[in-house]
């Protein structure tokens, strides 16, 4: 992610899908954590992949972190 791009609140969030980066910083874990959550498919949420890229779904990540399962 570059210096400029800003994080927008969940609550905010308009696409229904984001970044690892984005995504890492609403749950607290590092990047990469998510990265081998979609290598080994063994983390609480699963990403979609866009044209090779992963993208993670806001409503899953909202939903996680009521505490909810996904």
């Amino acid at each position: 992610m570059n210096a400029e791009a800003k994080i927008i609140a969940l609550a905010e969030e308009m696409r229904s899908a984001i970044n690892t980066n984005e995504a890492a910083f609403h749950l607290g874990r590092r990047p990469q954590t998510l990265r081998k959550w979609a290598c080994y498919e063994d983390g609480p949420l699963r990403p979609i992949r866009i044209h090779g890229r992963l993208a993670w779904p806001v409503a899953q990540i909202k939903e996680l972190l009521k505490g909810g399962r996904v």
